[in-house]
């Protein structure tokens, strides 16, 4: 089996390194031309908090693809939410047209736009709860120690042989469990991405510091209860998220219980583990644009067509986009989301 990963940063570079010292013929593609260089000569190094890896995927640049000659069997579209169509549309050139699929292999909801380009007949999720980085090139690292790497399903919640296939071949990663509700999952998973993506991008601190530090840890509750009370009034079915149910995190919101949640972080943050980042922090390091609009911004607008208010997430939209790109992150980012508070 033929895999392409386009994007080969933290979380293309740990499955596709990865699957490939499993026997995986795996290639990697990306724009980055010095890590591209980097794999092609020395391989690619996969640090996890257990071991290292030196793995030896292929490794194209993205105007090397042309030069291909076997299509793909799978393709995972694995870059920036803002990048999701026309990395679609290069992979879909590239893949077996009558046999190929493709893998939503992102965070946000962007499964119906992957589709809109190659059908939905052709079109998988997952949705991944391991945390990855790249800083330099040829390494990728996996920050946290999670049993659970991924959750994959179809788009209409069916169990077909190929969702079985990815599930086995995901299995070489980490522990992978099929799903027959892609949407309730991916909405489960934006909660969690709202509550600490684009805090750890304003104010500089880890995965670990958003979940412990107490101000910053109830924002981080209200953005997640904003987004579950939307996804729930949308007819959503929601899942666990953090060892805590939906419901559990909105009465925490509320003043309620909130003893529960707090604990419950605080554990998770261990195990996220020190050098854990969320992907917006790394892109705010990078002084690169951020996926505000997919995340938060994304509960915003389901949120004004079902008429559920979400004053956090549409202030933290507010302050990342008067800061612009490129900004140095500072905890003084959030003093407004602060006063916010209820309690």
């Amino acid at each position: 089996m033929r895999i392409g990963i386009i994007g080969a940063g933290g979380i293309g570079g740990v499955v596709g390194g990865l699957l490939s010292n499993s026997g995986y013929d795996v290639t990697l593609i990306d724009q980055w031309h010095e890590h591209v260089v980097a794999i092609k000569n020395n391989g690619l190094k996969v640090e996890t908090q257990e071991k290292t890896y030196n793995t030896y995927p292929k490794s194209l640049s993205i105007s090397e693809l042309q030069n291909i000659s076997i299509f793909f069997d799978a393709s995972f579209i694995a870059v920036k939410s803002y990048d999701t169509e026309w990395a679609t549309q290069l992979m879909k050139i590239y893949t077996n047209p009558k046999t190929g699929y493709f893998v939503d292999f992102q965070n946000g909801i962007n499964d119906h736009r992957m589709a809109s380009i190659v059908g939905k007949d052709k079109s998988l999720g997952s949705v991944i709860t391991i945390g990855a980085a790249c800083y330099e090139p040829g390494k990728v690292i996996r920050t946290d120690n999670y049993h659970l790497g991924f959750k994959v399903a179809e788009q209409d919640g069916s169990i077909s042989d190929r969702l079985k296939d990815l599930k086995n071949i995901l299995s070489n990663v980490a522990e992978t469990e099929i799903s027959s509700d892609l949407w309730g999952e991916r909405w489960s998973k934006l909660m969690v991405n709202c509550m600490a993506n684009a805090l750890a991008g304003l104010t500089g601190y880890s995965t670990s510091e958003v979940r412990t530090i107490p101000e910053v840890r109830r924002i981080g509750i209200q953005l997640g209860a904003e987004a579950a009370r939307v996804a729930l009034a949308m007819g959503f079915k929601l899942h666990s998220v953090l060892s805590l149910s939906p419901e559990q995190i909105i009465d925490a919101s509320e003043g309620k219980n909130i003893e529960i949640v707090e604990n419950s972080l605080s554990e998770t943050a261990r195990r996220s583990g020190s050098a854990g980042r969320p992907s917006f922090g790394q892109d705010v390091l990078k002084k690169r644009r951020t996926e505000i609009e997919f995340l938060n911004g994304y509960v915003s607008e389901k949120g004004r067509e079902v008429n559920i208010p979400t004053p956090f997430n549409d202030e933290i939209i507010d302050i990342v986009n008067d800061l612009g790109i490129g900004f140095d992150p500072d905890p003084k980012h959030i003093d407004k989301l602060i006063k916010m508070l209820p309690y």
